[in-house]
């Protein structure tokens, strides 16, 4: 497929054509089977439920409503529908969003043609997976079917990789000639500005020539969790070895490669994983296709670094066991004090296996096949603390050795002292997570509990930063200033009333706008809310809830929508007399009003500043409203 083509899948769309694009996306996708493939959820009632993944939830405080299409975390305060859900889950701009739901449902979008006054060269994320997509097709052709891959084709054969997972894992070849992937592009394909920005070619330091990066290399396709190309891995054949740096080279940080919030075929092994509930992860690209060809589907690698909180976030999204497998040899054993702060900083039940014989996971499977594998993930898996403590106390006898176990000790103690203190909103889980982690410590080491945690109290005051007194207390109106600009917008609870009850109740808007301007909405949220109820109402159009909802495009306003929704049917369902109750808020914003000049007329009174008409007016509202005071009213005849 030619580039030209690749490049009519994700369409711009126009203003007029936005709203129409939304509504069909949404009626195709059902938010319960979105949230579905993303967490674990179970009915509870008319709604489903299931931990949230942007906090470290212990029981369900997501809620989805399929009635309503939308979701709400009420601990996060995010909330909204299809579209801000994936904005949250992915991290993407709402074209993003609405792109890949399109793809999801089979929603074809009509492009339009670019705006008026679009600036010229600039690249969006879209154009980027756009070159990806072609590029990656391009190496894998090489491989398949071109002479240049068969190179590619004979190593990859060697190491044991079979067909189909060459086509399933989408694996390329980049021959020798520095400028192939360039020649290639040169017949229809994206320019060289484009290549050298998704990281496939470079500049020669002094030519400042530009080059194939991958040339003469095996390549791993890294896809992102919705399955695009956004970089490559690349391993230099033995044969083309001489003069080609490194053994393995992946993609520059492009807006769509970075190697620390990406994991190598997750895209394959999610489904299994959410399964399972188990990921297991690798530390090679070959490493975990071999583990694939023997049928274990939840597994994937990281990008040639370590494993990091990123990549647990990530997989926290569909796994409660993480499995880390290193390999056997000594730098694979040095991993011990990466792992134990992942373990005591993430709040995840991580596992390590590690591999006897320095083998490496390839070499293990193709030797003692599946059965021996799955035993040593069954059997042989340790927390991360225990495996730091055998790697640590290799060679020193904790009953006789005083000295050789106390350093054994105080090694990983410095590495728990790294774990934040426990503050007011620790957790209850947190503080039972290290109570047991000391107790186990004690045990281990055959001492008692209080000199581990006094140790431990030691260590954290030594690791403690000293600031002078000025920039401690700079440092503290920072974080003040920092909480205080993070708090969720203050709404006023009539305002609030309002719009759960306009919400609920479309047909009320048309009675509050004509008595309640836009602009005597205080809450900037309240009153974009509120003015786009009023404008759909003036263009004949129901501000129904679900209107509304395709109305915005950031999350906050949807997760207010929802809030308002939630709240209104909570409090009344359905009210008796909704028009009633717009009466009385109409009535309680005319008061507030009144209240709000009181203070101004009652100056300009006692200034003399009012006709005589005026003064009596406001002279007969202070009387009013002291009678009301008072509770007295107008004397009757008889």
């Amino acid at each position: 497929m030619e580039f030209a083509q690749l490049a009519t899948r994700e369409p711009t769309l126009s203003s007029g054509s936005l709203l129409d694009a939304k509504e069909r996306v949404k009626q195709a996708v059902d938010i319960v089977d979105l949230v579905g493939s993303f967490i674990q959820l179970r009915r509870q009632g008319r709604n489903f439920v299931g931990l949230c993944p942007w906090h470290d939830d212990s029981r369900p405080s997501l809620q989805v409503n399929p009635d309503r299409q939308s979701f709400k975390c009420w601990v996060c305060d995010i909330g909204g529908d299809v579209f801000s859900f994936i904005m949250q889950m992915e991290g993407v701009t709402f074209p993003e969003a609405l792109a890949m739901l399109a793809e999801r449902a089979g929603v074809v979008l009509k492009p339009t043609a670019p705006a008026a006054g679009a600036v010229q060269g600039q690249v969006d994320k879209r154009t980027l997976y756009r070159v990806m997509a072609w590029v990656e097709q391009q190496y894998h052709d090489c491989l398949l079917h071109q002479p240049e891959g068969e190179p590619g084709r004979q190593y990859l054969h060697e190491r044991g990789l079979s067909a189909e997972s060459i086509e399933q894992f989408h694996l390329g070849f980049s021959p020798e000639a520095w400028d192939w992937i360039l020649r290639r592009a040169e017949n229809k394909g994206p320019s060289a500005k484009l290549l050298e920005n998704v990281g496939v070619i470079a500049r020669g330091q002094n030519s400042g020539r530009p080059y194939d990066r991958f040339r003469g290399r095996a390549l791993f396709s890294i896809r992102d969790s919705q399955g695009r190309p956004v970089g490559l891995g690349g391993r230099v054949l033995p044969s083309m070895a001489a003069g080609s740096g490194a053994k393995y080279v992946n993609s520059p940080e492009t807006p769509l490669f970075s190697k620390s919030k990406l994991l190598y075929g997750l895209d394959m092994a999610q489904k299994a994983i959410r399964h399972s509930r188990t990921a297991v992860v690798m530390e090679g690209y070959t490493d975990c296709i071999i583990a694939h060809q023997f049928g274990f589907q939840n597994v994937v690698a990281v990008l040639g670094t370590a494993l990091g909180p990123s990549h647990l976030q990530i997989l926290k999204r569909f796994a409660d066991r993480i499995i880390l497998v290193l390999d056997g040899d000594e730098a694979g054993q040095r991993r011990a004090n990466e792992v134990l702060e992942l373990f005591v900083a993430e709040q995840v039940d991580l596992r390590i296996v590690t591999l006897p014989d320095e083998k490496d996971p390839c070499d293990y499977l193709q030797r003692r096949g599946a059965d021996a594998f799955r035993d040593l993930l069954v059997s042989k898996a340790v927390d991360a603390l225990e495996h730091a403590f055998q790697v640590a106390t290799r060679g020193v006898d904790v009953e006789s050795d005083i000295h050789g176990a106390t350093q054994a000790m105080e090694r990983l103690l410095a590495i728990i002292a790294k774990a934040p203190r426990h503050r007011d909103d620790t957790t209850r889980d947190d503080r039972l997570r290290e109570e047991k982690t000391l107790q186990r410590l004690a045990a281990r080491f055959r001492i008692h509990e209080a000199d581990v945690r006094q140790q431990l109290t030691v260590l954290r005051r030594k690791s403690r930063p000293t600031l002078p007194r000025h920039r401690a207390a700079e440092q503290s109106a920072d974080s003040a200033q920092e909480a205080s600009a993070t708090q969720t917008e203050r709404i006023d609870p009539w305002e609030r009333e309002l719009l759960e009850v306009l919400v609920q109740y479309p047909q009320c808007v048309a009675p509050a706008r004509a008595a309640i301007a836009a602009e005597r909405i205080v809450s900037p949220s309240c009153r974009r809310i509120y003015e786009t109820c009023c404008r759909l109402t003036d263009s004949g159009i129901e501000p129904t809830f679900a209107k509304l909802m395709l109305e915005f495009d950031q999350p906050a306003l949807q997760s207010l929508l929802v809030d308002l929704e939630e709240q209104g049917h909570a409090k009344g369902n359905p009210l008796t007399d909704p028009e009633a109750l717009i009466k009385e808020l109409i009535r309680g914003f005319q008061k507030r009003e009144a209240e709000k000049r009181r203070p101004a007329q009652t100056v300009a009174l006692r200034e003399g500043k009012l006709d005589e008409q005026t003064q009596l007016d406001v002279l007969r509202q202070i009387v009013e409203r002291e009678k009301a005071r008072h509770g007295t009213s107008e004397p009757t005849d008889g």
